[in-house]
């Protein structure tokens, strides 16, 4: 497959209206909030309950993780872009595949808060109650093309995941020459910032896991994999896959 530009990528990630429309896979107000007098990104709501999770990732731990970190990096982005009113009307989606037209000065607070802000609204959709098992499908099949089967990719993943020094996340990805691959992101960078297109991720922030796991970041990862929502992430690989 041959590299593709920005814009190709977008609608090939199936984040326009239509695709909205068909399969959210995030909420359709998280883009552009328009108020009487006021323009930005808004926080929308998880998609189910706090403790949806449990016992796999706690009530508590979600609650502060959306409300409190999520909401900063919203509230963070507005700040960094108040005195660009261009850029608030934008999609974060935008915003994070454009960062070299971002004012250099405030760059790096957009880099950090719209990739916290787009990452974030990608790892709640990915999670359902009662998720987990084996996607199935294309999906399933590139996979296994790809790694071997299943237990390699989900073991690759795992250990990418563990081994992310500091914070950061782990990701499934379709590469700008069109493969699936898995890579670690520091921080809250996203592969859509390199021309990848991120299929599902891992937040190894301490946050997403310290009330529970403490230290024990391989049982959050174990366990997380029983949330994850494959039919969520089997649509958003077509979308992006194109």
């Amino acid at each position: 497959m041959e590299p593709i530009s920005r814009r190709e990528m977008l609608k090939k990630l199936g984040w326009g209206a239509m695709a909205l429309t068909a399969f959210p896979l995030v909420p359709p107000a998280f883009g552009i909030k328009v108020a009487e007098e006021s323009i930005g990104f808004t926080l929308p709501p998880l998609p189910y309950a706090f403790d949806a999770l449990e016992p796999h990732i706690d009530a508590r731990t979600m609650e502060i993780h959306h409300d409190k970190h999520h909401a900063a990096y919203v509230k963070n982005l507005n700040e960094a872009l108040k005195d660009q009113p261009e850029w608030l009307g934008r999609s974060v989606w935008d915003v994070v595949t454009s960062l070299k037209e971002v004012p250099e000065k405030i760059r790096t607070a957009v880099r950090n808060n719209a990739g916290g802000h787009a990452n974030h609204l990608m790892f709640w959709e990915s999670m359902k109650k009662g998720g987990g098992g084996k996607p199935k499908g294309e999906l399933a099949k590139d996979i296994d093309a790809a790694f071997k089967d299943f237990d390699s990719f989900k073991s690759t993943f795992s250990e990418t995941a563990l081994k992310m020094f500091g914070s950061g996340w782990a990701w499934l990805s379709i590469n700008p020459a069109g493969k699936l691959e898995i890579v670690p992101t520091p921080n809250q960078d996203t592969p859509l910032m390199d021309a990848g297109r991120p299929v599902l991720g891992l937040d190894v922030w301490e946050h997403a896991y310290y009330l529970k796991y403490q230290n024990r970041r391989d049982d959050y990862i174990s366990a997380w994999w029983n949330t994850v929502h494959w039919d969520a992430i089997e649509q958003r690989y077509l979308a992006a896959r194109g």
